[in-house]
């Protein structure tokens, strides 16, 4: 070979070494270790979302109630109540979701009433709610699958999980609104760059999704349950059709995105909380009362691991607490779990290297 020939090479494989050390390492799952519990004696807590000074509000769903729960635990302490909250089997007052900065004075809640699902702006002095107003109404409303996620996205987003109230032909019906991922403005309007124009539906063709969360490189991702034969763990894309109700799981139908992870029976899982830190997807599983790890490797997966089974009965939300780790809260006092002493409580989880 001749001499720059051998220079050339010598320099392409030096880059392709560089670009391999450079190469982020895959996530692992981490090793989760029980902390102290937070505070107890809520009643079906369901949506938990943090305040800058590191206190929680959590709602209650049956009650109506927002609580405040301190950054270094204690007594919940009530700041307002949604009274047009109707409860009725999985419907009531669900996701919260606070915007950021250092002094946010407002507040978003999903609360089935006496009509429909809808999403409030609740006003907030930092210390009690105020006035709430309707930004979005018209999501569909029954005795289950009511949905209820909230996250805020980038430019003054909010993204919002819905059910198909055991009505299956809704989630691939595009005009409705239940059975979809919807992006909305912190107005109630359709988000700029939407799929569909016009319209606040950013996905559709789920059950009922009540999980949302972004990974480091900002991709979204939900979890949904399923009917009998798989739970889901997805990856959301703009425009996408995730398949219900022709298919539930993975179908390798080319109409349809299938879930990265599914979890089959859906008796191990039923997932509804979701959060993801330094790239592991944490899901809070009810019917599996169980804390499921699941490492994110971009857009694919690693092999779920489970913790804390059966230890604190039904897991509802988890949250990435901003001091580090989670918190976790349980929901046995929900009409299908066993209440245990102190239930409903929020434990705090610390999360070390595995």
């Amino acid at each position: 070979m001749r001499p720059r020939a051998i220079g050339m090479l010598t320099a392409a494989l030096a880059v392709v070494a560089l670009l391999v050390v450079d190469l982020p390492a895959p996530a692992a799952a981490a090793d989760v270790h029980v902390g102290r519990t937070v505070t107890t004696g809520l009643r079906t807590p369901w949506g938990m979302a943090f305040l800058p000074d590191g206190s929680a509000l959590v709602s209650e769903r049956d009650t109506g109630r927002i609580v405040r729960v301190p950054a270094d635990g204690g007594n919940a302490r009530l700041v307002g109540r949604v009274r047009q909250t109707r409860a009725a089997g999985e419907g009531g007052l669900l996701g919260l979701a606070v915007p950021p900065g250092a002094n946010p004075s407002f507040v978003f809640a999903y609360v089935t009433t006496a009509t429909d699902n809808r999403v409030l702006r609740i006003d907030w002095d930092g210390r009690r709610l105020g006035k709430a107003r309707a930004i979005l109404t018209g999501i569909p409303k029954g005795t289950n699958h009511n949905g209820g996620a909230l996250l805020v996205g980038p430019s003054d987003t909010l993204f919002v999980g819905t059910g198909e109230i055991y009505q299956r032909e809704l989630a691939q019906k595009r005009s409705s609104l239940g059975g979809k991922i919807l992006r909305i403005t912190f107005a109630g309007r359709p988000a700029p760059g939407n799929p569909f124009p016009g319209s606040p539906v950013y996905s559709l063709g789920h059950r009922n999704v009540q999980g949302l969360a972004f990974d480091s490189a900002g991709r979204l991702w939900a979890t949904e349950f399923g009917e009998h034969d798989a739970d889901e763990l997805n990856l959301i894309r703009a425009g996408g059709n995730y398949g219900w109700p022709v298919h539930e799981g993975k179908a390798q139908d080319p109409r349809y995105i299938d879930p990265v992870v599914q979890w089959s029976p859906t008796a191990v899982a039923s997932p509804s909380g979701l959060a993801i830190v330094d790239d592991i997807a944490y899901v809070a599983s009810l019917r599996g009362q169980r804390l499921w790890q699941v490492p994110l490797h971009g857009t694919s997966a690693g092999t779920p691991k489970a913790a804390f089974h059966d230890r604190f009965g039904r897991l509802r939300a988890v949250a990435a607490a901003p001091g580090g780790g989670l918190w976790l809260a349980t929901s046995n006092t929900d009409g299908r779990g066993t209440p245990r002493r102190g239930d409903d409580r929020i434990i705090r989880v610390r999360l070390t290297a595995g």
